[in-house]
């Protein structure tokens, strides 16, 4: 047997398709908060996986939740169900408006499940030409070749040939936009409560609540992207539930298992019975070992105790960033809601994002960006007070570092 070689951060340059450009070092371990690279260099994690690890690095629930499933059922295919599968479902019905519930693998995955579901609904229901989707520019939805194009960002969604038709985009927050376009062919209009990779920027309840009345008036269906904002990531169990404004459709993943892969798509029994066997599917979606780390997730997630904490939380990184704001003056804005926080950059460090991670790196912070200009705050929703004080210096001192130098 060939014997296998040490690896480090050249081989990824050799061995993976070249669409990422990860940082220098490489993580090997990890407990709640706190990470350690091959050489052992501790690092404060403010990053978590991009809102996925909403309880940390191996959090012991999860731990043994994968423990004693693995000894179980690890696979079955949607030719059988399972019982992990079955309370997870019913777990996320109990707890939203959900009636119906679809599993697959990814936030990608559920949203392209979300987005076929809503054209098939109004097809079948009012007439073939009813497909047109409305979304928003600065939007993302995923990497297949229909959420990318859903998605407002023509980087990611150009160069790829002839994309699907029928989707316009729009101004975020901006109803009139909306309302100049929506019409009876209007299948859905899909929307992030918050927008994540688009620059963390939160939906305001006017826009929310006319979006919802423009939907109802046009036989349109409401479809809320929540892959980063929910599993308790703004304070609700899901964002939707700060606005008191009902979703048709509801998407979720990262943080729904924890660091496992798993999403779903949450709708009512109405829309649902468009669909019928054969009509969409999933080899790995229900897997019964993701499903029960999803399970053990949910069941922490969804208390009162982590679900209040969270703004508690918010309120001590906001008032670190308001003080570097007071010593630097560097951010012009700070929005986001809960532990999704998006700090937009002005002066010295404007369009600086990506050389504050790598300073931040090397003070042994890992932390997110969401484009070159807004540093991005998605940590565990259970990190300490201790942890986002040391993180804070750490980020403290990177940027001193590259004002001063």
């Amino acid at each position: 047997m060939k014997q296998q070689q040490a690896v480090n951060r050249q081989t990824y340059d050799q061995v993976i398709l070249p669409i990422y450009s990860p940082a220098e070092f490489i993580p090997v371990r990890g407990e709640g908060s706190r990470v350690w690279d091959q050489q052992g260099k501790e690092y404060i994690d403010f990053a978590g996986g991009i809102a996925v690890l909403a309880l940390g690095h191996c959090h012991p629930a999860l731990v043994a939740a994968v423990r004693e499933q693995s000894e179980k059922l690890w696979h079955l295919s949607n030719i059988f169900t399972n019982e992990p599968t079955l309370v997870l479902a019913q777990k996320l019905i109990d707890a939203t408006f959900a009636e119906r519930v679809f599993f697959a693998n990814s936030g990608a995955e559920a949203n392209e499940a979300a987005f076929k579901l809503a054209r098939h609904y109004a097809i079948t229901k009012y007439n073939p030409y009813k497909t047109k989707i409305i979304a928003f520019k600065q939007a993302f939805h995923g990497r297949t070749l229909f959420t990318v194009s859903v998605g407002g960002q023509a980087k990611y969604a150009d160069g790829f040939g002839p994309k699907p038709a029928d989707i316009i985009h729009v101004p975020f927050n901006d109803l009139e936009a909306v309302k100049a376009v929506i019409d009876e062919n209007t299948c859905a209009v899909v929307l992030e409560p918050v927008q994540g990779e688009g620059g963390v920027t939160a939906a305001t309840q006017e826009f929310m609540q006319g979006v919802r009345k423009l939907c109802d008036d046009n036989q349109a269906l409401l479809v809320f992207d929540e892959i980063q904002s929910g599993m308790g990531r703004t304070g609700h169990l899901f964002s939707y539930m700060h606005y008191g404004v009902t979703p048709d459709i509801l998407t979720t993943a990262k943080a729904l298992g924890g660091g496992f892969p798993i999403s779903a798509m949450l709708t009512t029994n109405e829309i649902a019975k468009a669909m019928g066997p054969g009509t969409h599917g999933t080899t790995y979606g229900g897997n019964p070992l993701a499903c029960a780390v999803g399970n053990a997730a949910f069941d922490i997630i969804n208390t009162k105790e982590v679900l209040d904490g969270v703004a508690k939380r918010r309120e001590l990184f906001v008032s670190h960033l308001n003080k570097f704001n007071q010593q630097y003056d560097i951010f012009s804005e700070i929005r986001g809601m809960g532990l999704l926080i998006g700090a937009e950059l002005k002066g010295k460090l404007k369009e600086r994002s990506k050389d504050i991670l790598q300073a931040c790196a090397v003070e042994g912070l890992m932390m997110l960006n969401a484009g070159p200009n807004v540093l991005r705050f998605t940590p565990s929703l259970i990190i300490s007070e201790e942890e986002i004080n040391q993180g804070m210096v750490k980020l403290n001192k990177a940027i001193d570092s590259l004002i001063n130098n």
